[in-house]
């Protein structure tokens, strides 16, 4: 069973997709403490799209548990936000309508008036409170995603899960969502679970990194502690002495060890395997 202390836990969740089938993974355990910002990074098939929807309560688990607060995620709640690699946008409404259509379901009880003005709050929060008329069909690909990501902390979730929502967006715009991203997260102090296969995007923004093997039968092989200050810029995020031993690290997983992890696997050597705790550049691993 969960621990109390934990925010969420997620316990031997495996998925299988057809019977008989090997999983995609298999073995996922891990844990998120309040406030943190947590990214997930792997190959392509190795299941991190399905995980975020376990964990949204968009689809279930073959196996295993996933608790939030101490409770086991049991199908979509306005407690966890989702902001999807697509802007998911409603065309016929305004960008204005698009964030109200949401509070309102999440503060039924509210006026017009309360819901208008607490869509604007975070409308301006990104940066597009002067488009708050315009239809997506007027806005650019960021600014559209932009909409997505202030639609998603209008509903105040406890959670927010973050589906490689920069991935098409040209290098310049990304980054200045990013810094928004990071500037509402440090104000509201949320809890974020994102996939990205942007190393660098991962050490900008997140407090740890999970690493994945390759699939079938991926498992989170190492779980990176980012030790970078917190107040970090984009701008002289690669002056900081320990960006570089982070980076190689992480790129090094990705071309080399989650492929010998994923023939290890598929041979059975890593029943029982948990992720390791690692700190680049300073100790690894650290013993849990």
């Amino acid at each position: 069973m969960q621990t109390e202390n934990s925010f969420l836990k997620v316990e031997n969740l495996s998925k299988s997709f057809k019977a008989g089938s090997p999983p995609v993974f298999e073995g996922i355990n891990f844990e998120i403490e309040r406030g943190e910002f947590v990214c997930i990074i792997g190959h392509s098939g190795c299941g991190k799209t399905t995980i975020l929807n376990v964990l949204a309560g968009l689809e279930e688990a073959t196996d295993g548990y996933a608790y939030m607060l101490s409770r086991e995620i049991k199908g979509p709640s306005l407690d966890r936000g989702v902001v999807f690699q697509g802007h998911a946008l409603m065309p016929w409404m305004t960008v204005l309508q698009n964030v109200a259509f949401a509070v309102k379901s999440k503060y039924p009880d509210w006026n017009k008036s309360q819901i208008t003005e607490h869509s604007k709050k975070y409308l301006a929060m990104v940066g597009l409170i002067n488009a708050e008329n315009k239809k997506p069909s007027e806005l650019s690909g960021g600014m559209k995603q932009r909409v997505g990501i202030a639609r998603a902390f209008a509903i105040e979730p406890k959670m927010l899960l973050l589906d490689e929502p920069f991935g098409a967006l040209d290098a310049l715009t990304r980054g200045v969502i990013q810094d928004e991203l990071l500037k509402i997260c440090s104000e509201t102090k949320q809890t974020v679970f994102m996939i990205t296969h942007d190393v660098d995007e991962a050490i900008l923004l997140s407090d740890k990194i999970m690493l994945m093997s390759n699939g079938p039968n991926a498992r989170i092989a190492e779980i990176v502690i980012n030790t970078l200050p917190k107040n970090r810029k984009r701008a002289n995020l690669h002056h900081d002495p320990m960006y570089y031993p982070m980076r190689n690290h992480l790129v090094d997983f990705l071309v080399n060890r989650s492929k010998d992890l994923q023939i290890k696997g598929s041979a059975g050597e890593l029943d029982g395997y948990q992720p390791v705790l690692v700190c680049p550049g300073l100790h690894t691993p650290i013993t849990q």
